[in-house]
């Protein structure tokens, strides 16, 4: 125990507190066991240190942080990790990276069950489900997803001015007032681009020279590794999947043809449809299906788009559509603030919001002719700073988390 105690002091000591994300707030750590999701990169490991050291003392042993992905856990396991914590007087313990451990379900049932005064909280990769493996958690684990920054995080980071979040319902009805008062403290449009370009994973705030070749290896990471692992991608495809995902950045509404994307990757049309499904749990892919309600796993997407603008800049073999990048943005924002997103079709708006509300994303001239018979529509522009009537400034969709 005392190698993962000196290993927690040093992680402990070195975590940065200056910036702490909102799910550490949205999070109720009282929970017995609490599962934090999320792609590699968006800061599941920071969130977790920083919340042992804004809550316990320097040096406290009541809690212990530990990697799964560590060479203590060759020869060890987590329930006499555990056993043995509790023994020496732990409450709560904090196991990052836990998809990489075998059996985990198990174990962490396991643990658990017998030991009613511990605090368990892990973290995992977007793949994790709770009831993989041997056990299921869903009646045990209560479940977190962590999205990248949202615009109002990136903001925050790197000008230090911290503004609230916004509902969805709140933003619809007083948008022009709540542009007013951002534009008062800050000019979103000057740092919007660079947003969509690179800022989504907060790793950009330690080496921005090497952002793009870190999304790329975060990427690489996920398919390589956790594909293989955990959805059973074929090791001699990981090249192919590799090379879908440029093919898909420009990738527009209406030739979403998968068979045509099958030929051209060599893969057989089911296997793709498979793949697109976990590049999605992946939080690599965004499938947009105009009805929810209705779709299967291997049904073909209306739309297809990568997770977040930072993807496509980093992925695509030529300059990206405007376009694309703005709906990705659009999309992603409204995802990440836990909005139900579908594809509005041909007819009517890009996105149907949770069922209710239609959004047509576009450029500052963007009309009303898409959403005009929607009651509750509205317009998501670029390169405006105030809101006028229903069209918006599609900057602010990334104040929602």
């Amino acid at each position: 125990m005392e190698k993962l105690f000196a290993l927690h002091d040093l992680y402990v000591s070195q975590v940065p507190i200056a910036y702490i994300r909102g799910l550490m707030d949205r999070i109720d750590w009282r929970s017995r066991l609490i599962g934090i999701k999320g792609p590699k990169g968006v800061g599941k490991s920071t969130l977790m240190l920083q919340y042992i050291r804004k809550h316990f003392a320097e040096g406290d042993r009541h809690v212990l942080y530990c990697s799964a992905d560590t060479g203590y856990f060759t020869d060890h396991t987590l329930v006499d990790t555990a056993a043995k914590f509790v023994r020496e007087g732990g409450t709560h313990l904090f196991i990052d990276e836990i998809h990489k451990y075998d059996n985990w379900s198990r174990e962490l049932k396991e643990i658990y069950d017998l030991y009613r005064g511990l605090h368990v909280v892990v973290s995992g990769s977007s793949l994790l489900r709770i009831n993989d493996g041997q056990a299921d958690l869903s009646r045990r684990l209560v479940e977190y997803e962590m999205p990248g920054l949202s615009f109002r995080e990136y903001l925050w980071f790197e000008t230090g001015l911290r503004l609230e979040p916004i509902s969805l319902d709140a933003l619809l009805s007083g948008a022009s007032a709540f542009c007013v008062n951002v534009c008062k403290q800050v000019r979103p449009l000057e740092f919007f681009k660079n947003y969509l370009r690179a800022g989504y994973y907060p790793f950009y705030f330690e080496e921005q020279g090497v952002y793009q070749n870190k999304v790329q290896g975060v990427v690489n990471y996920i398919i390589e590794s956790e594909l293989t692992a955990h959805r059973g991608l074929e090791v001699g495809n990981t090249r192919k999947v590799k090379a879908l995902l440029p093919v898909l950045s420009q990738i527009v509404p209406f030739q979403v043809d998968i068979s045509k994307i099958s030929r051209n990757i060599g893969i057989q049309r089911p296997t793709t449809l498979r793949y697109m499904k976990n590049l999605e749990e992946a939080k690599l892919i965004r499938r947009l299906f105009t009805d929810l309600s209705t779709t299967s796993d291997l049904q073909k997407p209306d739309k297809i788009l990568l997770d977040n603008p930072n993807l496509i800049y980093t992925l695509s073999s030529v300059e990206p559509e405007v376009g694309t990048v703005r709906e990705s943005f659009f999309c992603n924002q409204l995802a990440g603030a836990g909005h139900q997103v579908e594809y509005g079709g041909l007819t009517t708006g890009d996105f149907r919001i949770d069922r209710n509300v239609v959004v047509e994303v576009g450029g500052p001239d963007k009309s009303f002719r898409q959403v005009k018979d929607e009651e509750n529509g509205y317009v998501a522009a670029d390169d405006i700073e105030s809101a006028v009537y229903k069209k918006i400034p599609l900057w602010a969709f990334g104040f929602l988390y």
